[in-house]
C-alpha cells in the first residue's frame, strides 16, 4: 500500500501517540506520510475535503460538518478529565464581568469554543461582545497586553498562564464535568470513508497499538516529542501527555461516545452546530 497522508499537531500528546506508527515500529500498520499542522488548520482541511489527507486530527466540534466524508476512529484522540480550556483575564473577574467584552479564542470550530459558548450562555448575562480568533500561542500575550479583555486558552497554557501574570476566571472543563459527569471531548482522529471498512479497521488497530507501545516504552517517543514541542519544558510536555493521553485514547468506550454525543447535542440545541444523525458516530 502507498503511504497514507496524515496530519496532526506537533503537540506532545499527538507526537507521543503516533511516534511508533510514524516511525514504522507498529507491525502491519499502513505507512504514513506525516504533516504537522495546528488543529484549526486541519479542521479547515476536513471541512473543505480538498487537502488530500487520508487521516486528520480535528476538533470534535467540527464533526457535524464532516461526517459524511470522514469516519470517527474509536481511538487515537484526546478526551479527559481535569483538562479543559480556561478563560483567562488580566485581573480577577467573574462571568458577569465579560458581558459585552472582547474574548480571544483559538478557533470557532473547536471544542474549546463550544464549551465556552455553553458556559457563557449560563454565566455571562447578555453574552460576550466580540469574539476574535487568534493562534493559541498569541492569546495569553494579547490578554496580558490589554489587546483583548479575556482569552480562551488550551493545551499547555493551563500550566503556564501564571507566568504571564494572568488569572483564571473559569475552567470550561470543570463546568462541563460538573454539569454532565462526562469527560471532555477535545481532539478526534478521522479518516476518509472512501478508504473502505477494511483499511479503516487497520487504521484504528494501528493507532491503538501505537499508543500502547508509547505507554510501554515512554522513553522511545521522547526524541520525537521534544523535537516538535516548540521549546517546551520537558516537565510541561510530560504533564501535557499525562492529561491528554489516557484510556479514552486507546478506546473511546461507552463514556467517550456519550461525551461526544452529549457535547454535540447540547451545542446543536444552542444553534452552534448542525444536529447529528443517529448513526453519525458509528465506526464502519
Amino acid at each position: 500500500m502507498t503511504k497514507l497522508k496524515i496530519a496532526y499537531s506537533p503537540c506532545p500528546n499527538d507526537t507521543f501517540v503516533f511516534d511508533a506508527w510514524a516511525h514504522g515500529r507498529v507491525p502491519d500498520a499502513p505507512r504514513l506520510d506525516v504533516t504537522f499542522a495546528d488543529i484549526d488548520i486541519t479542521n479547515g482541511w476536513a471541512e473543505s475535503g480538498t487537502d488530500g489527507h487520508d487521516v486528520l486530527k480535528v476538533s470534535y466540534a467540527v464533526l457535524p460538518w464532516i461526517l459524511d466524508e470522514y469516519a470517527l476512529l474509536p481511538c487515537g484522540g484526546a478526551l479527559g478529565r481535569g483538562c479543559g480550556p480556561l478563560v483567562l483575564t488580566r485581573e480577577e473577574a467573574t462571568g458577569a464581568d465579560l458581558a459585552g467584552k472582547t474574548v480571544a479564542v483559538p478557533s470557532e470550530r473547536s471544542t474549546a469554543y463550544l464549551l465556552f459558548r455553553l458556559w457563557a450562555a449560563e454565566k455571562v448575562p447578555g453574552g460576550v461582545g466580540n469574539v476574535v480568533v487568534m493562534p493559541f500561542h498569541e492569546i495569553m500575550p494579547a490578554v496580558r497586553d490589554g489587546k483583548v479583555d479575556a482569552g480562551l486558552v488550551i493545551h499547555e497554557a493551563r500550566f503556564t498562564y501564571r507566568n504571564y501574570g494572568l488569572h483564571c476566571l473559569a475552567d470550561m472543563g470543570e463546568h462541563w464535568e460538573s454539569t454532565t459527569g462526562l469527560p471532555i471531548p477535545l481532539g478526534a482522529i478521522v479518516a476518509r470513508r472512501s478508504l473502505g471498512a477494511e483499511t479503516l479497521g487497520r487504521l484504528a488497530a494501528s493507532a491503538r497499538t501505537s499508543v500502547r507501545m508509547a505507554w510501554d516504552d515512554p522513553a522511545a517517543s521522547r526524541p520525537y516529542v521534544m523535537e516538535h514541542a516548540q521549546e517546551m519544558d520537558p516537565k510541561v510536555a510530560d504533564q501535557h501527555i499525562g492529561l491528554y493521553v489516557n484510556e479514552f485514547t486507546a478506546d473511546l468506550g461507552e463514556h467517550g461516545y456519550a461525551a461526544v454525543r452529549g457535547l454535540l447535542t447540547r451545542a446543536a440545541a444552542e444553534g452552534l452546530v448542525p444536529p447529528l444523525g443517529p448513526d453519525a458516530l458509528a465506526f464502519p
